[in-house]
Order: structure tokens, then sequence, then C-alpha cells
């Protein structure tokens, strides 16, 4: 799997703007072959940052993400961006979820209870 995250720092008057350009390709990259998930995220805590968040199956899914007009669409918003924006992309290659959490306070747990 892969992680692709774009965040970003957005004018007042752009916002709106940025957000309907972003929602839009957001749904349409949803439903692209290999695309896990595709999400927009607005900082509660920093006003104007916004951040993409798409998981991808694969690289070949997610090249040709990149090379589609849905991305080059993203590309036109980053461009918008106050500061040069941070593109990271990661690769997962373990994913788990809440049986970690069970296990690091059960084990804080069995611990507690030898004391």
């Amino acid at each position: 799997m892969l992680l692709a995250t774009v965040r970003m720092i957005i004018a007042p008057h752009r916002r709106s703007e940025v957000l309907e350009i972003l929602g839009s390709a957001a749904e349409r990259t949803r439903i692209k072959s290999g695309c896990l998930s595709s999400r927009i995220y607005r900082d509660e805590q920093q006003e104007g940052v916004f951040m993409i968040e798409e998981v991808w199956k694969n690289q070949e899914d997610l090249d040709s993400h990149l090379r589609s007009d849905d991305y080059r669409h993203v590309l036109l918003v980053a461009e918008m961006a106050l500061e040069p924006p941070e593109i990271q992309f990661k690769t997962i290659s373990h994913s788990a979820g809440v049986e970690i959490i069970e296990r690091a306070r059960a084990f804080n747990t069995n611990s507690n209870r030898k004391l």
C-alpha cells in the first residue's frame, strides 16, 4: 500500500473554491482502480490548512492517478498555497488496527498486576 499526502495553507479568499475543487477530485478519485481511500481534511488548530490523503493499492495505480486530470487539479490548487505544499509518498508494508491498542493495554494491565 502507498500513502500519498499533500498539505497546504490556503488564503481565506480561496478556501471555498479550494474545498469545492478538492472535494470533487476526491469523489472521482475514490472510484479509480486501486484507490483504497481519498479524503480531504481541514486542520481545526491551524486556520487555512488543508490536507489531501490518499491510500493506493500499488505503485502502478498511484502512478496512473498522478498522470490524471484529477491530480492536475490537485497540483493547480497546490499552486494557490501561501507556502510551498508538503507532499509525501510513503510505502506501508504492514497495517494493524485496534488489536495494537488491546495488546499494549493488556500488557500494561498485566504489568500493574504484578506489582
